[in-house]
């Protein structure tokens, strides 16, 4: 039985969540000599589940080689990504206060999908899941859009929201993970970890 796992992800949320089930995790964050950010990059008419599937599966290696490159125990390595679709359409996250508006403008009074993938090492194999939800929101005013955006909350989040931020009170409709939907579902999460044979508090 594994005592704790690695957590391949700055996200402050999925250490909650980890937290919120009783995973021991650690860190194991890309040094500044590595590229993160493109392993994010979008292949040219790449679909949103092969998307966040093959992103989540390139950061497991990058964190399985920086494991050993770092000499560190032997543990199960948890890695996820979520990303923001509107049918095929990718939203990633914006890179401008300008770019942060116009998702949030096409999201306005739609429905969306938001997919998490996760992966976990374990041994030599991965085992992987992707959890979809959907989101509705409800017409957002513009004045409401612009005072989100200034809030800096946008940044960092695809979609170019959080669900669990300020801009809740405009969410019509959740259909699927909640959890997940914040970036680490965590039905799907406890089943894998289960199977990886690590310490789970129920």
């Amino acid at each position: 039985m594994h005592e704790f796992i690695y957590l391949a992800s700055q996200s402050p949320r999925r250490r909650q969540l980890l937290e919120q089930i009783g995973v021991d995790h650690r860190l194991l964050l890309p040094a500044d000599d590595e590229d993160a950010e493109a392993l994010e990059a979008l292949q040219p008419g790449e679909l949103p589940e092969h998307y966040v599937a093959r992103v989540t599966r390139l950061k497991l290696r990058a964190a399985r080689q920086r494991l050993q490159r770092l000499g560190l125990p032997a543990a199960p390595i948890l890695c996820a990504d979520t990303t923001v679709a509107l049918g095929r359409r990718i939203l990633g996250k914006p890179q401008d206060a300008g770019e942060a508006v116009a998702m949030l403008r096409t999201l306005s009074g739609r429905s969306h999908r938001v997919l998490t993938a996760l992966a976990v090492s374990h041994g030599r194999r991965d085992l992987c899941a992707v959890q979809v939800s959907r989101v509705r929101f409800a017409v957002l005013p513009q004045p409401t859009v612009d005072a989100y955006v200034a809030t800096g909350e946008p940044f960092g989040k695809a979609g170019a929201y959080a669900v669990q931020g300020a801009i809740a009170g405009w969410i019509e409709r959740v259909e699927g993970s909640y959890s997940g939907i914040m970036g680490l579902p965590l039905f799907e999460t406890t089943g894998l970890l289960r199977t990886a044979r690590v310490r789970l508090r129920l």
